[in-house]
C-alpha cells in the first residue's frame, strides 16, 4: 500500500518560515495532482495547495486565498518529494498539516480531500504570536 510521509512540522513565531516535504513510494512525475491539506481539532480537513500536472486550464499550482502570496507548493521528480515552503507564518497557519496525491477529479475539485486516494500521518505546525 502506497503510503506518504511528511516531515518538517514545528513550533515557530509568527512571521517565521517553515518548508514542509512529503515522500513515499510514489512517482511524483506521474501523478495528476499531490495537495496540501491541514486540518484543526473540531474542523474540516481544509485545502491549502494543489499541484496539477497538465489539465484543461494549464494545470498549476493553486491556492488557497488565506495563504496565496505567502505559500509555494512545488516537486521534485527525481527525489519523488513535493514540498510546501511556508513563510509570513500567521497563528491561523497552525494546524495538523497533511500531504494528498492521486485524485480521479482534481482537476475539477481540486478541494475535495475525500477524492484523494493517498495521505501520510500528517506533521504538526503551531505558530505562536
Amino acid at each position: 500500500q502506497v503510503r506518504l510521509v511528511e516531515s518538517g512540522g514545528d513550533s515557530v513565531q509568527s512571521g517565521g518560515s517553515l518548508r514542509l516535504s512529503c515522500t513515499g513510494s510514489i512517482y511524483t512525475a506521474y501523478v495528476n495532482c499531490m495537495a496540501w491539506f491541514r486540518q484543526v481539532p473540531g474542523k474540516e480537513r481544509e485545502g491549502v495547495a494543489v499541484i496539477r500536472v497538465g489539465g484543461g486550464d494549464g494545470g498549476g499550482p493553486i491556492y488557497a486565498d488565506s495563504v496565496k502570496d505567502r505559500f509555494i507548493i512545488s516537486k521534485d521528480n527525481a527525489k519523488n518529494t513535493l514540498y510546501l515552503q511556508m513563510t509570513n507564518l500567521k497563528t491561523d497557519d497552525t494546524a495538523m498539516y497533511y500531504c494528498a496525491a492521486d485524485s480521479p477529479d482534481c482537476y475539477v475539485r481540486p478541494w475535495s480531500w475525500s477524492d484523494y486516494k493517498k495521505w501520510g500521518q500528517g506533521t504538526q505546525v503551531t505558530v505562536s504570536s
